[in-house]
């Protein structure tokens, strides 16, 4: 997981942005005023630029609890459709709108990775999903939540094929 790709990211469709991200929140809530656009901008700009630390922060948590074999591929999947320009919504055209698909899939791992009764490290993603859920729409977000499901079952697999492997003798 390469977080400082993922800030080089971040600060580059904040340089493209040029407007963008407010004029995909007048087009995703139209009856919005320009307050409310711009305080949501605001707040989308926060919860985008969080995304490096929160991987960090899972990052340092699975490796002193010893579930870095489990958690380092999820992690590397969500900074790899960062770093990737080829996504649902491109921040290589739309700038830091291009980036909520990015962190919508990044937090939404992160919460599977907290699911349980025992969390992987304190943080609710309950409020910044539900507000990057209402800026990408359903069908975005749907297709999101099945990527995120679909991360959990690819790194379930490549660890039990790991596990295989190792009970077998050379």
């Amino acid at each position: 997981m390469n977080l400082s790709d993922v800030r080089a990211v971040i600060d580059s469709a904040k340089v493209r942005d040029e407007g963008r991200l407010e004029e995909f929140i007048r087009a995703t809530s139209p009856n919005a005023t320009e307050t409310e656009v711009a305080d949501a901008a605001s707040v989308a700009t926060e919860v985008v630029e969080t995304v490096p630390l929160l991987l960090a922060r899972a990052a340092q948590a699975a490796e002193q609890r010893g579930l870095s074999v489990v958690v380092t591929p999820l992690l590397d999947h969500a900074s790899r459709y960062f770093i990737n320009p080829v996504d649902l919504i491109p921040e290589m055209t739309q700038g830091m709108a291009g980036l909520l698909d990015d962190t919508y899939l990044a937090l939404r791992i992160l919460e599977n990775l907290n699911r349980g009764p025992d969390p992987l490290f304190d943080a609710d993603f309950g409020e910044p999903l539900r507000f990057l859920r209402r800026l990408v729409g359903p069908d975005i977000s749907r297709k999101l939540d099945a990527a995120s499901i679909f991360a959990l079952q690819d790194v379930s697999t490549q660890v039990s094929r790991v596990w295989a492997e190792m009970g077998q003798p050379s």
